[in-house]
């Protein structure tokens, strides 16, 4: 992996809370500041594209992102999304050619003490370099196709669908 290319459309991991969890803005994007914070050994761009939370990313806002990235010339790209439609963002996402995209998020804001945003950014991180090209989900410490994974919103994590 050259470069890593981030895309950061905004959710959960990007959020800062005021009085309660209903009262909250999107903020600027959290990857970058983790990943210098980390040392991390590669070089990466982020490319903040809307700041959404998940249920208001609309078909236009996910074509824009498909288009954009697209149009880098990386062939690694992270995704930070909102975890309540990331993976319909994924679907789209899966007809760009010759890329490897994984799409992470936070159950909890990076700005939390205990938020799992850095673990599944490091799970996204290590899995971008390794799979083949395609469109993958990294969160609660497991790598997802699409197809076969879905929230669990009760239980507040990742499982197989079906």
């Amino acid at each position: 992996m050259n470069q890593l290319c981030i895309v950061t459309t905004g959710g959960t991991i990007d959020k800062i809370y005021f009085d309660d969890k209903s009262d909250y803005q999107i903020g600027d994007p959290q990857i970058g500041r983790i990943l210098d914070e980390l040392g991390v050994a590669f070089r990466f761009s982020v490319i903040p594209i809307i700041r959404k939370d998940s249920l208001h990313i609309t078909g236009e806002d996910r074509e824009l992102l498909r288009a954009t990235i697209a149009a880098q010339p990386a062939r690694h790209v992270l995704v930070t999304h909102g975890t309540d439609t990331m993976v319909e963002t994924a679907k789209v996402l899966a007809t760009i050619p010759d890329k490897t995209i994984v799409l992470t998020g936070a159950l909890n804001p990076a700005r939390f003490r205990g938020s799992d945003a850095e673990f599944n950014i490091g799970t996204a991180v290590g899995a971008v370099q390794c799979l083949a090209p395609g469109v993958y989900i990294a969160m609660n410490g497991r790598i997802w196709e699409p197809g076969k994974v879905r929230k669990n919103v009760a239980a507040n994590r990742f499982e197989a669908a079906g």
